[in-house]
């Protein structure tokens, strides 16, 4: 089967997907967690059965001048605060003055706080990994294929991962205020190592076709190795997606995010693996012949 006839057909699915993301990145960016942002998260659950008076909380929060964001119901009898970096003092203010007004006893679920300055250095750290495992990715790839058009071809696919990734989160932010914390960072890591590896199988099955037959046309040589790894490739990930989306169903509140980002990265990096890295090595080779052509051409 001719895979590489309907590249353009692939770019089209991926930029369906990068478009929108991209737009909403520029435009809304993502909703940081504490863990970016600082500030504190309190979450408590009511011990009656009454309805939670959001109206009465943020007015109690008003008097003891505790700057918060917002105040949201998180499941039944629960409710969360997410302001201002406090102490556990004021906290423990907020929560005795809380349960008189509410006239019911409040159990503490959660208690996080982060300073600013904090958040900052873990935003920068993140980014900084990041860039770092990008660098030493597309060294690698690109000196062990003896090539840096494979190199780059699997940092592009990487970087179209990514951004699927970051895309989504950022609609869901805006959309239903889903935040990004430090396990969306594991996930994108978790992503960039996966998309990598499925690309390196692909690219080591063109090498070897290569090495095979020197003077065969690229896209031919790259048709077959898409045929001899695509199965391999679709199993693999089969088994990672269902055991994700097992997760997704019955997984608790708090990794459900994060699953869903692996989700996310698990299916775009089975894509992009096939039917984006070796597309753009396609379109790259054959520019490069084509260019070949014209200056042999001139010279003559």
């Amino acid at each position: 089967m001719n895979f590489l006839k309907y590249k353009w057909f692939y770019f089209l699915i991926s930029a369906l997907f990068l478009v929108p993301g991209f737009y909403s990145l520029v435009r809304w960016g993502l909703e940081p967690a504490i863990d970016f942002a600082g500030g504190t998260i309190l979450e408590y659950e009511q011990k009656t059965d009454q309805g939670i008076e959001i109206e009465k909380i943020k007015k109690v929060l008003d008097e003891k001048e505790f700057s918060f964001d917002s105040v949201q119901i998180s499941g039944e009898k629960k409710f969360v605060i997410k302001g201002e970096p406090a102490q556990r003092e004021k906290v423990a203010e907020i929560k005795t003055s809380l349960e008189e007004v509410l006239a019911t006893e409040l159990v503490e679920i959660r208690f996080e706080a982060v300073g600013p300055s904090l958040g900052k250095e873990l935003l920068w750290k993140t980014i900084a990994g990041i860039i770092l495992a990008s660098i030493g990715i597309l060294i690698y790839v690109a000196w062990r294929f003896k090539d840096r058009r494979f190199g780059v071809g699997a940092v592009l696919a990487m970087f179209h991962d990514s951004l699927i990734l970051l895309g989504s989160f950022s609609l869901l932010g805006h959309f239903y205020q889903v935040e990004v914390d430090t396990l969306f960072v594991t996930a994108v890591l978790t992503t960039l190592s996966f998309s990598v590896h499925d690309t390196v199988v692909v690219f080591d099955s063109i090498r070897e076709n290569r090495n095979l037959y020197p003077q065969a046309n690229f896209d031919d040589l790259a048709n077959q190795a898409i045929a001899k790894t695509i199965v391999r490739s679709f199993n693999n990930s089969l088994t990672i997606i269902f055991m994700l989306i097992a997760l997704l169903l019955m997984g608790g509140a708090t990794i459900r995010w994060f699953v869903a980002a692996l989700l996310i990265g698990t299916i775009a990096g089975t894509f992009s693996s096939t039917f984006t890295a070796v597309p753009l090595l396609s379109v790259w080779e054959n520019f490069k012949q084509k260019r070949t052509v014209k200056n042999k051409a001139r010279l003559r």
